[in-house]
This record gives C-alpha cells, structure tokens and sequence, in this order.
C-alpha cells in the first residue's frame, strides 16, 4: 500500500565526480570507539559524536576543537526502574546506539544499549541542558528519531522488545506501535506533504510502515538480506533507499519504490564475504544524488541513477572493515571512523573552502560568526514562530456595497455603551493608521484568481469546501455527495508547492480511479444537509450526505468504514484534536454524539439544543467543544468530561426569528471565536462566553452571509454574501476593508459563493465554492500583498467604535449550567 503519491522530482543541478568529498581534510582523535554521528542541520561544521562509553561529544570541525562533552552518568537511579537498576549494577558500561539532531538542531537525542533515552537542549556554542530522560524500552533502545505529528515535536524509539514508541517533549508516551515479531533495529520519521509517518526494520528483515493513529502497520516489505537494515530518505523526500546486511555477511543498498513495495533499483559494487566479517553496513545519502556506504575497509560511491559503482576510497587508510560515515546536510563533508577510535572528515572544493575560511579566523571570532545570528533560544519547549499581517492601503470607498459597516446591534438599543476595552484592544499600537477607505475589487484583473479544473463528476453545486492542512490540495464536496480533490504539484512556476491562485492545480485520483461517494441512503444528496472533516495528518477526511458516515483514507479513497446509518442524520462532523479517533458528530435531531472510532460506539451523548446541530469547534487551550445549533444557541462543553459548561443565545434583529445554519470556528490562539449566522457575523471572548464585536448587513434580506471563515492567522474574516460579493473584514473589530465584487468569481450574476475556505499558511489566500459547481481560489495582486488595510484607531478604539459589551447579554438565556 503507497503511503502517498508525490510530485516528480525536481530537476536537480548537474554535478560532477569533483562534488564527491574524498580528500582528508583533517583526522580526530576521539578516545574512545565512534558508534554515532550527526551533523547539525544548519551549522554545517558541527558534528556530534556519540560513543561506546556512553560519552556524546560536539566537534567544531573548522576549528579541529572540542566544543562539549558529556559522559554518561545516572541523573537519579531512584527514579529508574528496579530492572533498569539491576541492569546497570550487573553490566555498568552504557554504549551510545545513536545520537541525533532535532529538525532546527536545537534539540540532541541520545539512544543507550540499555533501555535509556535522553534528550538535551542545546545553546551555541557550547553549552546543553538536560531536558528529557525516559527507560523507553525493556533492553536496549536501538534508534532514536525526531518527528512532527499533528505540529507536535515528539521522540520516536524503537528496542530490543519489539516496540516502536512515540514521546512528547514532556516524556509522556503519546503511542506504542506493535507489530514487530523481531527486534525493531531502526526507524525512519518522515513526512509527505503533512502526511507524517514512520518506517521500522527489525532484525527478521521486516519493513514496515506507521502513521500516527494506532490502527497498525500500513505496509509490510522484506528487505534484501532479512537482517539489519536502516533506511533513508533523499533530502527533497521524493526517493527512499534501504542499506543492510544479511547474517551471512553480504550486503545491500536498493532504492525502494513506495507504491507497491517493489525493489526500483539494486546498487552492486560490494564484496561478498562470509560471516567472519561482523558488522552491518553503514550508508547515508548527500542532498539528492550521492550515496556513500563503509564497507571493505572503504568508502564506496553511488550515483542515485547508476546501479554500478561510481568510485572508492580508502581515505589514506586506516579505516575499520565497515566504517560509520555521515555527510552534512550540504553534501560537501562527509565524516568516516577510523580503526583508532577516532574519525577523519573528507571534503570536496566547497567543504575545504568552507573548513580553510573558518579555520583561518581567530576563535572569538570564528564563533561570533557561527553563532550571533541564532535568534531562537531553548528553553526545552518547540519554539512556535508568530505570524504577523502584511498589510498596506486601500483604494476607494464604494458607497454602493451591500456589505456595508452598520451599527453594532447592542440589546435592542442602537446607543452605544461605553466599556472598558483595555483587556481587548492594545494602547500600545504606534502606527496609528491614516484615515483609510474601502477597498473595491470589480473585474479579476484586479487579483489573482484560478478556477479549479471542472470534472466528470462536478456537481450542481459545491456545499462543502476544505483546505488541506498542508496547503498543497483543496477538497470539495459536492451537492452529489462526491468528494473532488485537486492538488498543486512542485515545479518551476511552483516551487513550494503549495496552493497559489497563479498555478491551476490538476485534478487528483488514485490509480485504482476510485471516487470518494458518500452514501445518501435512499435519501435526495441534494436535500441532505452535508457535512465534512480532515484529519490533521491529512490522512483521512470523514464525511456524509443524509446517509451513514464515511470514513476515507486520502490516500486511496478507500471508504475504511461507515457508521452512524441515518435516522438521525449527521449533520456536523469534527474529530477531536487531540485523538484522530473521537469523533464529534452533530445530529438532525439537536444531539451531539461522541464516538470512537476504535470500539465503533457512541461514548456519550450530549444534549442541550432544540434543533440540529450547524457547527462544532473544539479549543484545546481552553478544554472545550463549543457547538451551536439552528436553534440560535451556543453550548459549551468541557472536552474530557463533556459536561455542559454555559448556553449562550445569538442575539437576532429584532422580529427575525432564528433561521439557517450557524456557524462557529475558533481563532488561531484558541481564545476567541467567530460566530457566523446568516444575518451577522461575530466575536466571542470564548472563555467567557461574552461577545466582543458584531456587524450586520445593511440590507438583510438582498445581502445574507452565506458562509464565513477566519485567515489562518486570524487576523482577518472572509465572508461570503448571497448576492454574490465577498467581504474581507479585521479580524479585531469586524470593520469591512475589502469588498470583492460579484464579477470577479463569475460573469453569470445568479451564481453566488456557498462556502468559504482559507489557507492554512497563506493569510490572504481563500477559496470559495460557488452555487454553480466550480471551486476558485483568490489571492491579492503581488503588488498590492494584502485585502485593504486596517483600521485607524481613535480613542483606542479602531474607527473610534465601541465594542458590543458584555453587558448586552441577555440573563434570561444566558445560563450558567452548575
């Protein structure tokens, strides 16, 4: 089973025999038996060491210094296990199995040959601070992996017992995949596109592969050999190449192909040999196009599209049967062991230039250079970068739009109420905006704007539409109950590969041609009220239309199971963010089911509307899942005991009864939520429930809200209107900036925007699903950057107005439930 398709590779430079690093720029003495090695990620110079004596080392190799070193000592053998104790005192040397790098290098991971893990932050230039020790696995703890599920940096170890486990940064055991009948040897985390997932081989030669949901393995390859083999993938991730050796002593190095599991190429140029040589060969990759592998007293050299051998090293001699080696993330040095209990660091042209130009400063001066840009600074926890607006002018003021500020509806009373807003709106703002204007867009030249590829199966009309959380695919759902996704590949008009509305993506399908249908139960998909979810792995997306739910691997769009057969419909669908298999699942008859996948049953039922259920968004820094219904009301229940916390009504126009679908959806810090109901949009303070900012179409019958989404760094709101035009509002204070006409998306006026989808890293970047079937994605002019501008303030206040007040809310129906 292919865990993904993905792009054609990109072309890379040419590159000659000259690029191969073989001369000796320098050899090391280690005083002790090099078992590990890894070049930072960034700082390319910098090699960390791990030994048999249980020692890690960091060499600044332009510099030929020792930066650190941190013999092996028990933290607290209190805290240790009696076994891990016993252990020890029987057999006190610790050997290092492998020493590792976080992905930015701010981070070392350590494996021990007996049961330990520990991790260590690490300061430039030369300084560490313990940050994590874990008895990971009974024996020995093989390797030892950075990885990234759901955004999350964790440790991924595999061991004597078995078992490949899964960390966070607080040492708490996030999933244990077993599967294994043999000693899992090594693992490989990887990602492809935000797919996340691990490889593991162990000692019986099985491969096999994991994604972060503890459903099983999702592949099972044999390697040549069937002994201890590693795998690796090519820097750009569009290649995976496996290296090992058999118990009979001869050794393999293959490129794999992940579709079906099938050997693509096998590279020859090793010697065979009988047992009496022991060991396993070590091989790495540089960037796209070398491979290097320590056998035979040697280093040997392959090109990725040659099966022969390019060319061998002895590095001056002095080099074990089967040397460890490890070239930098630039390909220019590659380090190899020597029999000596040292190391020698081979260079090209660029490597010796880069080694000549650091040696030749004066220490000071060497490090300063190294090590004063590095602005991140470890505390033991994933540095989170913050994302500020790119924002600039508006053009003019369009007197005409039917998406006009209005009055904030206060209560019933049109007076505003002074507050005190300095909790909500920062004084500290000294680029006070110039009086600024509406900005109108009229015809699509005035933005970028791409319309999705139509297809066989188009429906009448789009009802659903969602980004992928990597950014590279968009996915609609149809009035047809038929799932469309179409994704961007990488190449030279779109080298990051990921959604642009300068590059029209292309339809994408599995081989097998399969169509992800949802089942409609005898039942008018048309009719139905639908409803969408994707899992933060892009893994799976789980939808229905008036029938049971499916559950879909994106992958093949394999239906992996259906539940919840109708009556009641399901009519809003979110997993839970923190566990892929819990379910909260909106239902026609105002309940909220939560499920679990794994059991395939209803763990609780919650009730607390009057009518169905229109939307559901979960906080994780607040513990809640905030539901509303079409009943106008907002409930809010605790995410671990769902127990209702508070009901919140929607304040209405007055004489407007409730009607449509509300929805609601969290900002990017979790604090604030935005509610979108047909006749408003809005700002909740969610932990307290209280409304911040309101803002009304002027005209309420001809200018409905049809659909609205925040900017994936909330700083703005893309609504959509019945009557065709597209409103982009601050986030802060809801006040309209930009107003995208009808004409832009549509020459047709009847055809109207139904949905609104943002980019998840592209802050001015949305599509919209339009009533005639077609999806478009609509970005800024490179010229302009950004949707109009924001709001002057006045008296701290943005355009001088006041906020709703929490006082406007209604006592009656604001309950707290106790």
């Amino acid at each position: 089973m292919a865990l993904t398709t993905y792009p054609t590779p990109i072309p890379q430079r040419a590159w000659s025999m000259d690029d191969l690093p073989r001369t000796v720029a320098c050899s090391l003495s280690h005083g002790s038996n090099v078992t590990s090695m890894d070049f930072h990620p960034t700082r390319h110079t910098l090699l960390l060491v791990g030994s048999a004596n249980g020692e890690f080392t960091l060499y600044e190799i332009g510099l030929r210094q020792t930066l650190l070193s941190k013999p092996f000592k028990i933290l607290d053998t209190n805290a240790c296990s009696p076994q891990f104790q016993n252990a020890v005192v029987k057999d006190p040397p610790m050997s290092i199995n492998r020493v590792t790098w976080s992905p930015h290098g701010e981070l070392i991971g350590v494996a021990f040959t007996k049961y330990l893990i520990r991790v260590y932050a690490y300061q430039p230039p030369n300084e560490t601070r313990h940050v994590l020790e874990i008895v990971a696995h009974s024996g020995g703890v093989n390797d030892i992996a950075f990885s990234r599920p759901n955004k999350q940096l964790c440790v991924v170890t595999c061991g004597d017992d078995k078992l490949i486990k899964v960390w966070n940064m607080h040492g708490q055991k996030l999933f244990t995949f077993e599967g294994h009948k043999a000693p899992v040897y090594s693992i490989c985390a990887h990602h492809k596109q935000s797919i996340q997932f691990i490889f593991s081989t162990s000692l019986d030669g099985k491969i096999k592969a994991w994604l972060y949901d503890n459903v099983g393995s999702r592949v099972d390859y044999e390697a040549p050999g069937k002994w201890c083999t590693t795998l690796l993938y090519s820097a750009d991730g569009t290649r995976l190449f496996s290296c090992g050796t058999s118990k009979e002593g001869d050794s393999y190095l293959v490129q794999w192909n992940e579709n079906d599991g099938s050997i693509k190429r096998t590279y020859s140029g090793f010697r065979k040999r009988s047992a009496g040589v022991a060991g396993v060969v070590q091989f790495d990759i540089a960037q796209n196009h070398i491979l290097a592998a320590g056998e035979d007293n040697k280093i040997k050299f392959w090109d990725v599209d040659n099966n022969n051998m390019l060319i061998c090293t002895d590095a001056e001699g002095g080099l074990p049967a089967l040397p460890r080696l490890r070239f930098n993330k630039e390909g220019n040095l590659l380090a190899v062991t020597t029999v000596d209990n040292g190391f020698k660091i081979l260079a090209n042209a660029d490597g010796l230039r880069n080694l000549r130009a650091l040696g030749s400063r004066p220490p000071f001066e060497a490090f300063r250079l190294q090590y004063e840009d590095a602005s991140m600074k470890v505390s033991g926890a994933p540095v989170v970068a913050t994302i500020s607006p790119n924002i600039g002018r508006m053009d003019h003021l369009d007197r005409n739009s039917p998406a006009k500020p209005s009055p904030m509806l206060t209560g019933g009373d049109t007076a505003s109420r002074s507050i005190d807003i300095k909790a909500r709106i920062s004084e500290e703002k000294s680029d006070k905006a110039k009086a600024s204007e509406l900005m109108e867009v009229l015809n699509p030249q005035q933005c970028r704007v791409a319309t999705m590829p139509e297809t066989p199966d188009q429906a009448r009309k789009v009802v659903r539409l969602l980004y992928t959380n990597s950014g590279v695919g968009l996915l609609a759902l149809g009035s047809n109950a038929i799932q469309r996704l179409w994704k961007w590949s990488r190449n030279e008009q779109n080298p990051s590969g990921k959604a642009t509305a300068s590059v029209v993506p292309h339809h994408w399908q599995p081989n097998s041609g399969l169509v992800m249908t949802n089942d409609t139960s005898d039942t008018n998909p048309e009719e139905a009220i639908p409803c969408i979810a994707l899992s933060k792995n892009d893994s799976y997306v789980m939808s229905a239309c008036g029938g049971k739910v499916s559950l879909f691997t994106m992958m093949t769009f394999k239906v992996l199971t259906t539940f919840m057969p109708p009556p009641p419909a399901s009519t809003f669908l979110a997993f839970h963010p923190q566990d892929n298999n819990i379910i909260a699942i909106g239902m026609e008859d105002s309940t909220i089911h939560i499920y679990d996948v794994r059991v395939d049953k209803v763990k609780t039922e919650l009730k607390g509307h009057q009518k169905r259920i229109t939307g559901l968004a979960f906080s994780t820094n607040l513990g809640v899942l905030v539901s509303s219904g079409a009943d106008a009301q907002l409930c809010v229940w605790t995410n671990d005991t769902w127990e209702k916390k508070r009901t919140v009504s929607i304040q209405m126009l007055a004489g407007k009864a409730p009607s449509g679908n509300t929805r609601v959806q969290f900002s990017s810090d979790q604090n604030h939520l935005l509610v979108v109901q047909e006749t408003q949009l809005a700002i909740y303070d969610a932990s307290k429930m209280e409304r911040i900012y309101q803002w009304i179409p002027q005209d309420t019958l001809s200018a409905s809200i049809s659909h609205a989404s925040y900017s994936c760094n909330s700083q703005l709101v893309f609504s959509a209107f019945i009557d065709g035009n597209i409103g982009v509002f601050d986030a802060e204070n809801l006040r309209l900036r930009c107003r995208i006409a009808q004409s832009v998306i549509n020459s047709n006026p009847h055809v109207h925007p139904l949905v609104v989808a943002a980019h998840p890293h592209e802050p001015n970047q949305f599509a919209v699903g339009l009533s005639d079937g077609f999806v478009k994605v609509l970005e800024p002019l490179e010229s302009e950057g950004k949707w109009g501008t924001p709001a002057p303030v006045t008296n701290g206040t943005p355009n001088g107005k006041t906020p709703a007040s929490s006082t406007t809310s209604n006592p009656a129906t604001d309950q707290i439930q106790r």
